[in-house]
């Protein structure tokens, strides 16, 4: 259960990110709002996923690997911002140093 509520706090803190790219420098309240609720409850949730065994190392790099790639993926699409080479390579790396940290966090 400690992934899912992994999962579910990173998909949110993302519908966050993308709810405070689209209140345009908090002119659009609205947004605002959302933004707000999405990180606490995406908050929340990685405690739980914490509370629940997952190593912080671990949880926080997953959190922010997928995070940096789903945000600038999504905001290609939604914003028409850019994701260029250069930009993936970098995902790439993060998500590589993250799979190390995970690889790690099991060694004796």
């Amino acid at each position: 259960m400690t992934w899912v509520y992994l999962s579910f706090a990173i998909a949110l803190e993302i519908a966050a990110t993308m709810a405070l790219r689209a209140s345009d420098g908090f002119r659009r309240l609205a947004w605002v709002g959302v933004s707000i609720a999405g990180y606490v409850v995406s908050f929340v949730l990685l405690s739980l996923a914490l509370s629940g065994g997952i190593a912080l190392g671990v949880a926080y790099g997953v959190w922010s690997a997928v995070g940096i790639a789903g945000t600038a993926i999504i905001a290609r699409f939604a914003f028409k911002e850019p994701l260029n080479r250069t930009m993936i390579g970098g995902i790439a790396l993060v998500m590589a140093g993250v799979l190390l940290v995970e690889l790690g966090s099991h060694a004796s």
